[in-house]
Parts: C-alpha cells; sequence; structure tokens
C-alpha cells in the first residue's frame, strides 16, 4: 500500500511504540555521580513512558477536544445558525473516555482487503470517524457516543432559505430540498477541527466545522443533486469521495488552500453495457489503493487509485479502471418476465469481507465477487456468488463477523419469488445453492417491504418497513423481538451507539429508545421535532448528532444546544 503519510511530515517516520528502556535493578552504582546519571536515565524514560500513554490515550480517544478545534484549519465566513454571535464558545465538550471496543478497530489479516471480526468496529485506526455508509466495510458501524440524552439543535445551516435544487430524471424535472435517503454525513478529525462532510439535494458537497456550523472549505458543486453518502479516504490521504446524479463519481482533495479540488471523475458512461441510468447513490469503498463502487449504470467498477503525493507536497492520484461487470445476466431479466426487467441500477453501497464484495440491484440479484485474483495479479475477479431476492434492492447489505449477509428488499412487483423469500432476510454465502437462514415477511400493501439498511445490534437486527414499524428481529432466528409505529414512510437506516438507537419519521421528529434490553420494546428517552421528512441517516459522535432532513436544512444537535428548528412546522414528504 502507497504510504498514506505526507512526505514532509516527521510524524510518519517513525513511532514512539519502537522505543524500550531497560535497566538492570541489581547494579549497584559505584560513584555518586554514575548514581546520578542513572537517576536522571530512569527520569527521562519515565517522561517518555508518560508521553507515549498521552499520545496513545488520544489516538484512542478519536480526535481533539472543542478547545483544539478551534485553534486550527482555515475559516471562512459561516452561512450556519449558531447559538450565539461566538458559536466557538457554545459547545464545550468534554472528551470521552472510550469504553466500547468497537471503537477500536480490529487489525488487517494478511491476504485479505477486509477481516471479517471488524464487522461493527471502527473503520480505519489513521483517521478515526464515521467516513462511509454506515461506518465500516461490513456497513456495520455507527458512531461513537456519547449519545446527547436530551438533545437541542445546537447549530443548522443554511442560515436562510434551504439546499435545494431542481433535477430532471426520465423526463420527469422536480424541486428537490435539503437531504434524503441516504444521506449520512461524514465525520472525522483533520487540523485540530471536527469535519462533517455531507452532499445533499442543492449539488453539493459541504466541508462543515461540526463544533461551530462554519464553512471550512467552500461547498463544491456538482451538476445536479447528491443522494447518497460521501465516502473519506480511511487511510489518510486528504481525499473525500462522492457521487452526483450529474453522471460523474469523484475524487476531491481537500489539502487545497480555500477550495476543494477535483482530482478525477469517473463517468457512468466509460464503461459498456449499461442500465437505467446515471446516478450514483452508493458510498465507495477504500481498500488497498482500489476504490469499489457500484453505480446506477448496473455496473460494479474496481478502480486502482495510485494515490500518492506530489513534490508540492499535495495529493495525488492516478486511477486506472482495471475490472467492471454488470449485475445483471440474462437470467435475472427472464425471471423477471417483464415486470419492469430492464431495471438493474446499484443503488445500495458496496459491502466487503474477507476479499468478497457483495452488492444488490434493482431487479432483485445479489451478488458477491471475490477479488483476490485482480488483487494478487494472477486474473480478474470470480463471482463466487449469486442470490435473486425476487425485487428491487436498495438497502446496503450488511455483514456480521460470521460472514452471513442480512439483505433488505422492497416490495414492488408482486411477483411469487417475493413471497417465497420475504423482505428481510439472512443469507449464509458459504451455501450457494441455499443460502437462505430465515426470512421476514412484509407484504402489506402494493408498495412495502424496506429502504433501510438494516442495523446489526446485540443479538438482533434492527430495521423500519416502508409502512413505518421499526422492528427488532432475533439475529439467529428472525423471530421478531418487538415493533413500534411509526409515521412512514421510514427509509432512514436505524443508528444504535451505546445502548441507544437513534431514528427519524417522516413526519419530521427525531427519537432516542433505550434498546439496552433487546427482549423488550424500547422505552423511548428523547424526541425533537425537525420538520421535513427525516430520509437521512444520522451521525452520533461524541455527544453530538448530525442529520439532514427533506425540510431543507442540516442540524447539529447536542444536549447544550439552545436553539429550535427553524422547520419544525414543515411537512414534507419523502422522495425517491
Amino acid at each position: 500500500m502507497t504510504d498514506p503519510h505526507h512526505p514532509n511530515d516527521p510524524d510518519g517516520a517513525g513511532s514512539p511504540d519502537g522505543y524500550q528502556f531497560q535497566r538492570d535493578r541489581n547494579l549497584a552504582p559505584s560513584t555518586k555521580q554514575v548514581a546520578q546519571r542513572r537517576r536522571l536515565f530512569v527520569a527521562c524514560g519515565l517522561v517518555a513512558v508518560f508521553l507515549i500513554v498521552l499520545v496513545v490515550g488520544s489516538m484512542l480517544s478519536g480526535g481533539k477536544t472543542k478547545e483544539d478545534a478551534t485553534q486550527g484549519g482555515a475559516t471562512s465566513s459561516s452561512t450556519s445558525t449558531a447559538e450565539s454571535e461566538d458559536a466557538s464558545t457554545t459547545t464545550e465538550l468534554k472528551k470521552p473516555a472510550v469504553k466500547d471496543p468497537l471503537q477500536v478497530p480490529v487489525p488487517a489479516v494478511k491476504g485479505q482487503l477486509v477481516n471479517p471480526a471488524s464487522s461493527g468496529h471502527m473503520w480505519s485506526a489513521e483517521v478515526p470517524g464515521l467516513l462511509t455508509f454506515r461506518g465500516n466495510p461490513t456497513r456495520s458501524y455507527y458512531g461513537r457516543g456519547p449519545v446527547p440524552k436530551a438533545p437541542k439543535v445546537a447549530w443548522y445551516y443554511p442560515k436562510d432559505g434551504g439546499m435545494c435544487s431542481s433535477s430532471s430524471s426520465k423526463g420527469v424535472t422536480k424541486s428537490w430540498c435539503g437531504m434524503g435517503w441516504t444521506g449520512q454525513p461524514a465525520v472525522f478529525n483533520r487540523d485540530g477541527r471536527l469535519w462533517v462532510v455531507f452532499g445533499a439535494y442543492d449539488g453539493a458537497v459541504h466541508f462543515m466545522d461540526g463544533n461551530t456550523g462554519e464553512d471550512i472549505l467552500p461547498p463544491f458543486k456538482t451538476g445536479d443533486i447528491i443522494k447518497g453518502s460521501v465516502t473519506v479516504d480511511p487511510n489518510g490521504f486528504p481525499i473525500v469521495y462522492s457521487g452526483s446524479r450529474d453522471s460523474y463519481y469523484r475524487a476531491l482533495a481537500i489539502d487545497r488552500p480555500g477550495e476543494a479540488v477535483e482530482l478525477w471523475k469517473l463517468s457512468a458512461t466509460a464503461v459498456s453495457p449499461t442500465l437505467w441510468n446515471d446516478d450514483w447513490d452508493g458510498s465507495g469503498l477504500i481498500l488497498d489503493d482500489y476504490l469499489l463502487e457500484g453505480g446506477e449504470n448496473s455496473q460494479f467498477h474496481m478502480v486502482k487509485l495510485n494515490r500518492a503525493y506530489g513534490a508540492d507536497g499535495l495529493v495525488t492520484i492516478d486511477p486506472k479502471l482495471v475490472f467492471n461487470t454488470p449485475s445483471w445476466d440474462q437470467q435475472v431479466i427472464s425471471d423477471l418476465a417483464g415486470n419492469r426487467a430492464k431495471e438493474m441500477s446499484i443503488e445500495d453501497s458496496v459491502a466487503v469481507s474477507g476479499n468478497t464484495v457483495y452488492y444488490a440491484n434493482s431487479g432483485g440479484l445479489v451478488s458477491g465477487w471475490d477479488l483476490e485474483p485482480e488483487i494478487a495479479g494472477t486474473g480478474e475477479p470470480k463471482q463466487t456468488f449469486r442470490y435473486w431476492v425476487g425485487d428491487d434492492t436498495d438497502a446496503s447489505i450488511a455483514i456480521d463477523a460470521e460472514g452471513f449477509l442480512y439483505v433488505a428488499v422492497e416490495y414492488e412487483r408482486g411477483n411469487s419469488r417475493s413471497a417465497e423469500v420475504g423482505q428481510l432476510m439472512k443469507l449464509d454465502p458459504k451455501k450457494p445453492d441455499d443460502p437462505l437462514v430465515w426470512k421476514y415477511d412484509d407484504r402489506v400493501a402494493a408498495t412495502a417491504g424496506f429502504w433501510t439498511t438494516p442495523a446489526l445490534y446485540k443479538d438482533v437486527v434492527i430495521a423500519a418497513t416502508n409502512g413505518g414499524k421499526l422492528l427488532a428481529l432475533d439475529r439467529e432466528t428472525g423471530a421478531e423481538r418487538w415493533t413500534i409505529k411509526l409515521p412512514g414512510p421510514t427509509w432512514q437506516s436505524p443508528v444504535t451507539v451505546e445502548n441507544t438507537l437513534v431514528y427519524g419519521d417522516c413526519n419530521g421528529v427525531l427519537r432516542g429508545y433505550d434498546v439496552s434490553d433487546t427482549k423488550v420494546v424500547p422505552p423511548q428517552l428523547w424526541e425533537l421535532k425537525l420538520g421535513g421528512c427525516i430520509e437521512a441517516t444520522p451521525a452520533v459522535w461524541e455527544g453530538s448528532i448530525f442529520v439532514g432532513t427533506r425540510g431543507g436544512k442540516f442540524f447539529a444537535l447536542r444536549d447544550d444546544g439552545k436553539l429550535t428548528s427553524p422547520t419544525e412546522n414543515l411537512s414534507v414528504g419523502a422522495g425517491d
């Protein structure tokens, strides 16, 4: 792997972990001078050990405090509303000690892109944070606590108006506002600031200071709306990756002064054959210098990025498309029997366990490809898994530590296969001929099933149906543990952090539930009315919740918030 450290950064040259100090306790000093030298040597050693402990502790706790965050990095004029004119004084957050083992990344295994045991864990030790949709390559990490106990609005963005634009698809033009499915912000520390990065329906990628609500960099405008979630480079390269409905998936450098700069873009028409359209809803993965991404052109793409730094110290990439494959085959077209048989887009975010990438398409075909031959240079990736679930599968596949797949499916076509395999299922890819472990049915209306990506939490899987049923199923058996009725459609993916479930509904209300006991209906802890349907998935990070709504705004929520949402009485329905 290319060295992610800046060539002029001395911190990348070595690690204090290699320092060793030993002393022979049985050797008595022969002179007073020798004894003094030894005492000085011991004192220096103890100081060094103390400093190492502080450094390691800072790394594990993930980033800097609010005080640190307000001292570094470029600033620009704020377009958000904070609690006072001096926004930097509004959020004196104390950094919590890391008690949750899921906050510690799992070491890599030689020969594997993703250690299966990393399911549920933070992705990167180099960049602690929530870096992609559902946090990690198995789509199973949801953030870091503490979760606010009674959150209020700390700031919102923009101050005036909303993040809105018009967009056309299949000859139909409509207005889009705010953020929708999937819309999860990325949260990480860089240059002494808490960065919150997201794409929105105004067609821009936004780079916000999570503490103050200021723009760290001006928004990067694309040619159309952004429906998906961004990915931040997990290896320390200052790059943000994002798709747009304008036909391009981009890599943006964030180390240039004053602006984000496009390093490269991949067109949806760069490969063939394609089906459906040119949008990019999926959140890509960066693994071993490869970008893995599915598009609504219904192709899976594998790109060798060749990341490096130039002589000027700025990040560079030299991407090469090394593999692509259609997500459909003639068999699934035949199985659909003319029932929207050419709708085959990949709208989920690809997931990886071991060396296998998994994704699904709008025709309901779930695929797994072994990427090891391409990485080892011995050949092309090989398809190792194929399973048809009958209908549109836009939710991302979640993978547990044992390699089981949790797949949530929509119900729209009304075919017999949907009745046979259900709308939420557990699959065992180690048994490709008969992978169905259990299924859960949701065919209560002509449009039903799941748009939400399931959350894996303790011994349950949590998801919400299109009709507004928030539910938990036993991970082993698929038996229903509990349900909560909410105003639908409910498309947001559940967020579980430190025994709290955070979930929003289409009336614009965000709620917190106590899920410490998975066997009982979780009691509600709090609720906050933001207004506008909450389709976008929130990000929880160290005492804050960051979330956008279809009401046009993006919010930072904290226990010390003092504002009310300017859109709290706005009713805006779900999107597409």
